[in-house]
């Protein structure tokens, strides 16, 4: 029986140049999609790479009187935004096309709408790793690492055009919010794990609702998914018999446990100036720990806190 998911809707997307993949001297553009949906008052975010990649909600024609410039605006166009443009359903030769009665596109899955499987990353909010440079977690590394990835080994368009999607859920503190989160690690640093810590402020493990994942998986219209994770819980949570499958996943090896395993005396300091290490401290080591061995998460690593190998079928994230 299928889960009952979430109602979302794109509201508006954007395209945004970026500076990530510096060393190769290119700078991907990605489309930045803004979705509300009926679960939840949080606006949740998909950071699409491939324009071709489209949402159903969005490009749906909200009215038969919607200008073609309104389109344009809330990011429901074809190609690229230019000067002056003011079709947002033509662009150099190819045309939208959509049923006249309901308002929604008719995809073209060979000329103008990817649909094959590509890598997917869902990534929950964390403000203290993204922003504040902490090192209690490595959500921010595992953000990186995800764009990385998608830009060395998601499948290429025609263009030669990445694909690939980052889900961004607004769910901080794996859904507890932030204020309860900060209560958390002070009971983290009174000698608590993060399991604990949640449990002991009457919150479960892990409150997070990955079916809005689904649901925007889904409208952006991708059905098989090579899932960037060690979390086997996410794999089964977003996957919908018959509809939404995860054909394999992709573990995320931390930084600093590739670094450990790698002699450090063929580095000299020129060539190391710059390099990014990963995160090391007393923190991270207990985050990963209790990940491992209260919640199941899947890893590799040569250090103890390793406990059931599971061999990738995929490009593993290093």
């Amino acid at each position: 029986m299928n889960k009952e998911l979430p109602i979302v809707e794109c509201i508006a997307r954007a395209r945004i140049p970026t500076t990530i993949d510096q060393k190769q001297h290119t700078y991907p553009e990605i489309f930045l999609h803004l979705y509300k949906n009926n679960r939840d008052n949080k606006e949740h975010l998909a950071i699409v790479f491939g324009e071709d990649i489209r949402s159903k909600s969005l490009f749906k024609r909200k009215h038969k009187n919607e200008t073609q410039y309104e389109r344009l605006i809330r990011g429901a166009y074809i190609g690229k935004l230019e000067p002056n443009r003011q079709i947002a359903d033509e662009y150099k030769g190819e045309k939208l096309e959509f049923d006249e009665e309901t308002g929604e596109l008719i995809p073209n899955f060979e000329t103008n709408t990817y649909n094959k499987e590509l890598p997917v990353r869902i990534h929950s909010e964390c403000f203290t790793g993204e922003t504040a440079w902490s090192a209690r977690c490595d959500c921010g590394e595992q953000f990186d690492l995800a764009g990385d990835y998608i830009l060395k080994h998601g499948p290429s368009s025609c263009s030669n055009e990445k694909h690939g999607v980052i889900v961004y859920l607004r769910q901080e503190g794996r859904g507890i919010g932030l204020s309860e989160k900060l209560k958390a690690y002070n009971l983290q640093d009174l000698g608590k794990d993060t399991v604990e810590a949640n449990l002991l402020l009457n919150h479960p493990a892990d409150a997070r609702d990955f079916s809005i994942a689904s649901s925007i998986l889904l409208d952006l219209q991708l059905t098989k998914v090579d899932l960037l994770t060690n979390n086997p819980d996410k794999v089964k949570a977003i996957e919908i018999e018959n509809v939404l499958k995860c054909v394999s996943r992709i573990p995320m090896v931390p930084i600093s446990w590739k670094e450990s395993s790698e002699s450090s005396e063929t580095v000299d300091a020129e060539e190391d100036h710059g390099k990014h290490h990963g995160i090391k401290s007393k923190e991270i080591e207990s985050y990963l720990r209790t990940k491992i061995e209260k919640m199941g998460h899947l890893l590799t690593t040569p250090l103890t806190l390793h406990t059931k190998p599971e061999p990738s079928t995929k490009n593993t994230i290093e």
